[in-house]
């Protein structure tokens, strides 16, 4: 017997990732023991059971949302999508009390204008609402407790309900911040690119908010990226099995492990910054046995045979680029000088810097940092 929604169906799933994360991302969910990969532009196609999304939305740290299709259609005007759309059984995912959100994406088709679009839907669903119950969902445009996705390419719509319950890069730990952060995602790729697994100290002595060194810790501690997540938009599929996401929960909490004194270290030369990484590191269990100084990389007294992350301010943040050049090339001084028998993974917004560093990369890895097209760069120090 066909079921109502497609991703009942095929069993198909579709996750969202930043630029350039696509392989990264295909990777992790192999690893999940996921079937089916299929690689798309920013995110991947990939076939699952519900317990598998549980788990992925839990613990992925590459991945941004995991996506729930519901109905796919052929849509040439906005009247159609409102046809179509009004007909869903809404309240299989929804009480009048919850509230709702969405966002659209539109592209080669007659359907222009996103936000309409996704106006549209919303009408859809209140108007479902009204007519069966006489009442309607608020919008949330913040923090609704259901996301849905709309999106229309070449003149078909596919509705999707988000089940990550928005973007699986807002871990919770990032209280504070300072200037141009580092989205969490990347942050995760760069520590997975690393192979750091706690073998050898790592630093990062241009620590800003302290990302790269929170997401280090959850790696290591095996802590769930979604860990401080409190619900989730799985939680509202009709097929929601509360029992084995109690379990998935319980196996993750018993993974957990303390982390180590003298394993993780950061500086910063900016006070600000190393109140805002204290801040985020102390909300995490183990993050008070991160070491944390204000220091300039420059006066530092270096770490040998040990990994080192960073993301040095570029152009953007220094609002020169003159001295953006300089501070690379202090910081490949730095690693030159003081640094030997480490590996070294720097992430470089403007790739016009790369050649001030003054040493030769052995891998240069595409990477996003939200609009920036970086590049992370490996050092091998001897």
């Amino acid at each position: 017997m066909k079921n109502a929604f497609e991703y009942q169906n095929t069993g198909r799933f579709f996750a969202q990732v930043a630029g350039e994360m696509e392989d990264l991302g295909a990777a992790e969910l192999k690893e999940f023991g996921v079937k089916e990969i299929q690689k798309a532009y920013r995110g991947i196609w990939f076939r699952t059971d519900l317990a598998h999304i549980y788990r992925i939305n839990l613990w992925s740290r590459l991945l941004n949302r995991i996506l729930a299709p519901l109905i796919t259609f052929d849509c040439h005007s906005t009247k159609y999508l409102y046809t179509v759309a009004r007909k869903i059984e809404w309240d299989k995912f929804l009480k009048p009390e919850n509230s709702l959100a969405i966002f659209a994406t539109v592209a080669n088709s007659k359907i222009t204008h996103s936000q309409y679009a996704a106006q549209v839907l919303k009408d859809a669903v209140v108007d479902y609402f009204r007519e069966t119950t006489g009442t309607r969902p608020d919008i949330d445009r913040e923090n609704p407790d259901l996301w849905l996705n709309l999106y229309i390419e070449a003149n078909k719509a596919r509705i999707n309900l988000d089940t990550s319950g928005g973007s699986l890069h807002r871990r919770g730990y990032r209280l504070e911040t300072v200037a141009a952060p580092m989205q969490e995602t990347l942050a995760a790729a760069v520590i997975r690119i690393s192979g750091w697994k706690g073998e050898v100290p790592l630093l990062d002595p241009m620590a800003g908010s302290g990302t790269l060194l929170a997401e280090a810790l959850l790696d290591y501690c095996r802590i769930p990226a979604a860990d401080k997540k409190e619900t989730f938009g799985f939680e509202f599929l009709p097929d929601f099995n509360r029992d084995i996401w109690t379990g998935i929960r319980q196996e993750a909490a018993r993974l957990k492990r303390d982390l180590p004194e003298n394993l993780i270290y950061g500086s910063d030369i900016d006070f600000r910054a190393v109140r805002a990484a204290r801040t985020n590191l102390d909300s995490l269990p183990g993050g008070n046995r991160v070491k944390l100084e204000k220091q300039d990389f420059r006066l530092h007294p270096g770490i040998k045979n040990a990994v080192i992350v960073t993301n040095p301010p570029y152009g953007i943040r220094l609002e020169d680029e003159a001295a953006a050049a300089l501070l690379y090339k202090d910081l490949g001084d730095f690693l030159k000088r003081k640094c030997q028998g480490s590996t070294a993974y720097i992430f470089c917004g403007n790739r016009k810097l790369i050649g001030s560093l003054g040493l030769k990369p052995s891998m240069k890895i595409p990477l996003k940092n939200g609009d920036l097209d970086g590049r992370l760069l490996k050092l091998e120090l001897y």
